[in-house]
């Protein structure tokens, strides 16, 4: 098959030089020209078998379209690993380095099995697996940790990369300044323009190398020419802008450290614009980032347009000034914006910082100047001024974008523009209003210190504010100055719940500084402490929050370095102390439970303390304080105070007391703690503690839980077995265990990979089987108490024995059978055991247990069982039966709901349903009901819709009876209001489908209950509306006539409801045949159309699974009139309903030819050939389609036909071979004539010859002639073949021969009374004198359906 090329020693590649089909589970199938990597078993451990798992996987994942993307990504990892593992086995690496690139190596592996969603794999220090079998289960788990967050930090760190270069994630300034010609003004920074932009929160660094090259273009805004570069694809021409970035784990500092030779103290660091994502305490920032958006400047008397330069300065009431432009220059005194040659509306779209300190910032105001720069000489002329106080930008969402659209004042003289007073009391920003004015407005407006307002010109910026100290938040603000208005102190500390907690967090330091400042300076009251201490706790809560989940290193920092209110520890505690004496004492405590979710840093904070006891100043404050509570608390436990030695050792006894109680005490305590125990377990089963990758923790947890169970059962062996200890709940809850530990999903080995499986097993055996044979003989143990767990434990054993592991079902099997005799002892049935097993069998193989082995297992053990026990043989065989149907009809139900085939759900969903109507389970069989008319609803079939739901109508009574809960109807009514509901949706589905005979029919039923029942007379009124209507459309609307279609299935490779079968389909309005048939193929896209329509041979219906055959045609239906109708002059648009509606009957006609062929007259010899197919049930029905059914009596007929044949066959076998032995003919003949063995016609006549049959079936009459002449036929076969056998019998059967004799006289006695005499020719046609044809005539009369109807379904529905 293959064509190997090798690579190296572990990889090959091969080609597909033949086509093959896989035909077991380990072969794949293989088309000419695919290539397939192989890869060869090695031997041993370590990391490099799971390089080469990593590598097959990752081919598979070529030919997936919708992997390509993955598979690339696996590829390049699997390059790198190809290359390191060359450099490995060069053994020319130094130790350290060969250390390190093994840590690499495993690094890449790990990462490449979980992008591939393969297991965690845990390592040592030095990149070996980690043997769980020599690691202790914390230093196991903490290993698993390790690993997870490596692989996460590494995949993060990929998806940081992508937002970096698709998602502008950065968007601060580096600064180079370049000449005209293309090239850094500094041409020694030639190739060495570094920057390093960092990401706070992942520790991540982009070094960015920059190259520039000059660009040429025209009347382009110059942020609108740098977005065409950068969005640009494929060759420029050599022109461009070109970055090299390179992704360096680590802050400043760490990167600074490792990699020299890109990042030395000359490189530029750009930070984050806006706030990090972590504001580590101490990461001071006030920096304010502008944007020249845009201006709008009128021209006024000028001609042309004015050529507008924007200057920006930074000053004080005194004038100083003071700008920064961006990383990579020196900070400026004044910022000029880029000129563009007479345009009106110019688009800067120009950034840059503005840092401000602190202390300054309320003085400071930003003053823009503008200037028209004449392009003919190098003048300025100044023509007006805007100006903004700093302290207005400082916003509550300082990490938005906030536009500001600015007044812009009119002055010719730049002196009196530099004159602060002259401008900074005149309005700043435009209003609403004011910009909605347009060109009504003045050209200006009053004159102040000679500016005036310019209507025309508009400029606008836009801000954003990035500092750790400021902010124009109310509440937040009241809490960080609270000394200056101490009387609001109560209120804000209350409303700091309110706050938005981004702003919080960005304010940790200083919040956490405030409320301990409160606490301290409080020191002698408690007003304050209550409050204070919620404000914590809500803080803490903030930073649990996912979404603020990365701040706890912040918090962390605090406490390290920041925190020093030593003297808060005894508030904290008493506070705390407060609330547990609450919730101890039952009352209600809203904060318990914040507070106990904080728990961990206020003991942080609180330890803290403990280590500031070193400090003499600390210790002389805190010692005192801790002795007198150790001293309270150890005082109540003895009388009066005490010396703290004594109260120890007091309270020692005490303990010692408890332990050493009476035995009946601790057997108590024991099967509480066995109870609490096994729910614990049960729980962290359930639960899926740790991530399904873990598999090696998870493995390690199982065969922890599976010791301790195995050993918690000796002890309920040994205490709690016996009748006078028997604790039910006790045994029930490890029951439960054992269950939920067997059927978890981690220990499923059938799911799992042939590799994964056989690891499992090597190291830990299948605990499957292992608890589960622990269930089966703790389940014997417990006697005559195991009444007490049927029917509850039926479905975990159910679900246990369900398990597809072949020694385990039989292990367990056979308590089902010790459950049926466990009830049957004690009740005389086991009723309660089948509903329960019925109940959850359907439950349990919907959900995926089961298949076709456990159906035998199943059977065969309990038939197996049952032998022992003669009294219960029989139940057991009806129980089987059952079951075995049922799992049938379940398996083909789970079979086709996952297929697209609708018309096959609809079919197992009947099958369903009528089985559990059978055997007279309601609730399961309106189940799927419901089912049924949901899948009627998607493919809009309302007609079959309504039929279905009319078949839980049935179940109701027009009574005030409650019934139970439905699917459908969640709420108690009575059986009359659910029948009313279901008769009103049941007549909208029939009006939808144009069924407005049947809808009348309900209308009836409920006008009728309005009038005569409930006396509901306007429901009456709207019903007999209702019903009006329907006789309307009746009448007016043209209903097309839909076409029928006989399907039939052949071959083995169709399921068992559709093999060797025919079935009618009712097709939808206009649907064609070929349409029909089209849509029909395509749901068995590998079978084969067969173009017959007679009935195809033998060979076709045993075909095998890969050729199955499809047989369709149309059918014509069979008008079968109403008797109310009959004999009536009744209107077209009536009786054409009933042509194609309430139909049963179908026939197909073909033309045969017979005898001489006349050439002339092609229909002299033509013949036709009617077929005529019954259906199940009349149609439309629940179904579109049912299956062609033959009737009793025509079963009666082809039976007796087919004895008869038999015997006739039988006595011209003896005939002609004297050597056959008399045995087979003996007990054909005494089948027959005996009365104590015989069922033969006497049922019929009991079945079809009565008044009353004939009554109900008049068209009947020839069909009962024929099977009473095939009856009298039957007697002259009979007594030819008892003749023969009195020829033959030896004597000591003749006593038996004689018998039969006798009873054949008396059976003959009696049919020829009823129906007649026949004589039988001579049969033999090697001595009969008749002609041939004679004797095939007679053969026919005797055996043959002469006369019958061609059919094939088995239940007629009842005339309506």
């Amino acid at each position: 098959l293959f064509q190997f090329h090798a690579i190296d020693i572990f990889f090959h590649f091969s080609e597909v030089k033949w086509n093959f089909v896989a035909k077991a589970e380990k072969q794949l199938s293989l088309a000419i020209g695919d290539t397939v990597h192989i890869q060869e078993s090695c031997e041993g451990e370590g990391f490099w078998d799971i390089a080469f798992t990593f590598a097959f996987i990752a081919c598979l994942f070529f030919h997936q379209s919708s992997k390509k993307e993955r598979f690339s990504q696996v590829q390049r990892l699997m390059w790198d690993l190809m290359e390191w593992r060359s450099q490995l086995l060069s053994g020319t690496l130094p130790s350290d380095e060969f250390k390190e690139l093994k840590q690499k190596v495993t690094s890449k592996i790990d990462y490449g099995n979980k992008i591939l969603e393969l297991d965690v794999v845990v390592r040592d220090t030095d990149g070996n697996i980690l043997d769980p079998e020599r690691a202790s289960v914390i230093s196991l788990f903490r290993a698993h940790e390790d690993a997870t967050a490596k692989i996460t930090e590494r995949i993060k760190e990929e998806q940081v990369f992508i937002s970096l270069s698709f998602n502008g994630f950065l968007r601060g300034n580096y600064l180079v300044r370049w000449g005209d010609k293309g090239l850094p003004k500094d041409i020694e920074m030639l190739n060495s323009l570094k920057v390093v932009f960092t990401v706070s929160h992942l520790q991540i660094s982009l070094v960015c190398l920059g190259y520039l090259w000059k660009v040429i273009a025209e009347n382009d805004f110059l942020h609108t020419l740098l977005n065409k570069v950068t969005t640009s694809r494929g060759d420029c021409g050599g022109q461009g802008l070109w970055v090299t970035m390179k992704a360096l784990v680590g802050d400043i500092v760490q990167i600074r450290k490792e990699y020299p030779h890109l990042v030395d103290r000359s490189t530029v660091v750009a930070r984050k614009l806006g706030f990090p994502e972590i504001i580590m305490p101490g990461d001071i920032r006030n920096d304010i980032y502008l944007t020249l958006h845009s201006g709008d400047f009128d021209k006024y008397n000028k001609t042309t347009q004015k050529n507008v330069e924007v200057i920006m300065l930074v000053c004080d009431e005194e004038g100083k000034n003071s700008i920064c432009l961006g990383a990579g220059d020196r900070p400026v005194n004044e910022y000029r914006s880029v000129i563009y040659y007479q345009i009106k509306q110019p688009r800067w779209m120009e950034t840059f910082k503005v840092a401000i300190p602190l202390e300054e910032m309320p003085r400071i105001h930003l003053r823009f100047m503008f200037r028209h720069r004449s392009s003919q000489e190098c003048k300025f002329s100044s023509f007006s001024v805007s100006c903004k106080l700093i302290s207005s930008f400082t916003h509550s969402q300082t990490d938005m974008d906030i536009l500001h659209v600015f007044c812009v004042f009119l002055q010719g003289d730049s002196k009196r523009m530099e004159a602060v007073s002259s401008y900074l009391s005149l309005p700043s920003e435009r209003t609403h209003s004011d910009s909605h004015k347009g060109s009504t407005l003045m050209r200006s407006s009053s004159s102040v210190c000679g500016l005036s307002v310019s209507s025309r010109d508009i400029f606008t910026i836009s801000t954003l504010v990035c500092s750790t100290k400021l902010t124009q938040n109310v509440g937040l603000l009241g809490l960080l100055k609270w000394r200056t208005r101490p009387e609001m102190l109560k209120q804000n500390l209350q409303e700091l719940k309110l706050i938005d907690g981004e702003e919080v967090v960005k304010f940790l330091q200083d919040t956490l500084d405030a409320l301990f400042n409160i606490m301290m300076e409080h020191s002698q009251t408690d007003d304050y402490d209550i409050l204070v201490f919620d404000a914590l706790i809500y803080i803490i809560g903030l930073i649990a929050d996912r979404k603020f989940q990365h701040f706890n290193t912040v918090l962390e920092a605090y406490i390290k370095q920041h925190f020093s209110a030593t003297l808060a520890y005894k508030k904290l505690m008493s506070v705390l102390k407060t609330y547990l004496d609450v919730s101890s004492r039952g009352e209600a405590c809203e904060p318990i439970l914040r507070t106990l979710k904080a728990l961990e840093y206020i003991f942080k904070f609180i330890y803290l303390l403990y280590v500031m006891m070193s400090s003499p100043d600390c210790r002389d404050i805190l010692l005192p304080m801790m002795l007198r509570e150790l001293s309270g608390a150890l005082a109540v436990v003895g009388e009066g105070l005490q010396d703290e030695k004594r109260n120890s050792v007091e309270l020692l006894n005490n303990i010692l007391e408890v332990l050493s109680r009476n035995d009946v005490v601790r057997a108590s305590q024991r099967a509480d703690f066995l109870m609490e125990t096994f729910l614990l377990f049960k729980d962290l089963i359930g639960k899926h503690v740790y991530p399904s990758d873990w598999v090696t923790m998870i493995m390690v947890q199982n065969r922890v839980f599976l010791q301790a169970i195995n050993t918690y059962a000796e002890t309920m062996n040994h205490k709690f077995l016996d009748n006078n200890n028997f604790e039910v709940q006790l045994w029930n809850n490890y029951f439960h265990l054992a269950v939920a530990f067997i059927t978890q999903e981690s220990l499923q080995l059938q799911h799992f990979s042939p590799t994964k499986r056989s690891k499992i097993l090597a190291k830990y055996g299948d605990m499957r089987r292992l608890i589960g044979f622990a269930i089966r003989d703790m389940w014997y143990k417990l006697g005559k108490n195991k009444i007490c767990f049927i029917p509850g434990m039926v479905g975990p054993i159910l679900e246990m024995t369900l398990i597809p592991e072949e020694e385990l079902r039989r292990a367990t099997i056979p308590i089902f059978f010790d459950m049926m005799q466990c009830e049957e002892n004690h009740s005389g049935h086991f009723r309660k055991f089948e509903n329960e097993i019925i109940l959850k069998l359907d439950h349990e193989v919907e959900g995926g247990g089961g298949d076709e082995r456990y159906m035998e297992l199943l059977q065969s053990i309990l038939l197996e069982c049952a032998q022992g026990r003669p009294q219960l043989l029989t139940e057991v065989q009806h129980f089987v039966t059952l079951v075995t149907g049922l799992l049938e009809r379940l398996l083909d139900y789970r079979s086709v709901m996952s297929e697209d085939s609708r018309n096959n759900r609809m079919s197992c969903t009947v099958n369903l349903l009528n089985f559990y109507k059978d055997i007279n389970r309601e609730g399961m069989y309106i189940r799927y009901l419901y089912k049924l008319r949901d899948l009627h609803l998607d493919g809009e079939n309302y007609t079959e819709a309504a039929y279905t739901l009319l078949l839980h109508s049935k179940l109701l009574k027009w009574s005030e009876e409650q019934c139970t809960l439905q699917l459908d109807y969640q709420t108690l009514q009575s059986q009359r209001q659910l029948k009313e509901t279901l008769y009103n949706t049941i007549i909208s589905y029939f009006d939808k489908g144009k069924m407005w005979e049947e809808a009348i029919t309900l209308c009836k039923e409920l006008a009728d209950q309005c009038e005569m029942e409930v006396f509901d007379y306007e429901l009456l009124g709207q019903k007999l509306n209702q019903q009006a209507k329907f006789y309307e459309n009746i009448m007016k609307i043209l209903r097309p006539k839909p076409d029928y279609f006989a399907v039939g299935y052949y071959g083995s490779g169709f399921p068992q409801f559709l093999r060797n079968k025919v079935f009618i389909h009712r097709g939808k309005e206009y649907e064609r045949r070929e349409d029909f048939q089209s849509q029909l193929m395509s749901q068995f896209t590998s079978a084969v159309r067969l173009n017959i329509t007679t009935m195809p041979g033998d060979d076709i219906k045993n075909s095998n699974m890969q050729c199955i055959h499809v047989q369709c045609f149309t059918v014509q239906p069979v008008l079968e009139i109403p008797p109310r109708l009959r004999n009536k002059p009744v209107p077209d648009q009536i009786i054409n309903f009933y042509k194609s509606n309430y139909v049963q009957r179908f026939q197909y006609s073909r033309p045969v030819r017979r005898g001489k062929v006349d050439p002339d007259n092609e229909f002299a010899s033509m013949w036709i050939e009617r077929t005529t197919f019954i259906t199940a049930y009349k149609l439309p029905g629940i179904l579109r389609w049912f299956e062609t059914t033959v009737s009793p009596l025509e079963n009666a007929i082809e039976t007796m036909g087919q004895t008869n044949e038999k015997i006739l066959t039988m006595i011209n076998q003896y005939q002609c071979d004297d050597t056959l032995p008399i045995n087979p003919l003996s007990m054909l003949l005494n089948g027959i004539v005996d009365p104590a063995v015989m069922g033969g016609f006497a049922k019929y006549e009991k079945a079809f010859f009565t008044d009353e049959y004939m009554n109900e079936h008049p068209d009947d009459r020839d069909k009962l002639t024929r099977l009473k002449d095939l009856i009298a036929w039957q007697i002259p076969l009979l007594g030819r073949g008892i003749s023969l056998h009195g020829k033959r019998v030896t004597d000591d059967l003749r006593p038996f021969h004689e018998r039969m004799e006798e009873c054949f006289k008396q059976l003959k006695k009696k049919v020829e009374k009823e129906y007649g005499v026949r004589e039988l020719p001579d049969m033999d046609e090697r001595r009969s004198t008749r002609p041939r044809s004679m004797l095939r005539s007679v053969r026919q009369s005797i055996c043959s359906l002469a006369g019958s109807e061609c059919g094939t379904p088995t239940k007629t529905h009842p005339e309506r």
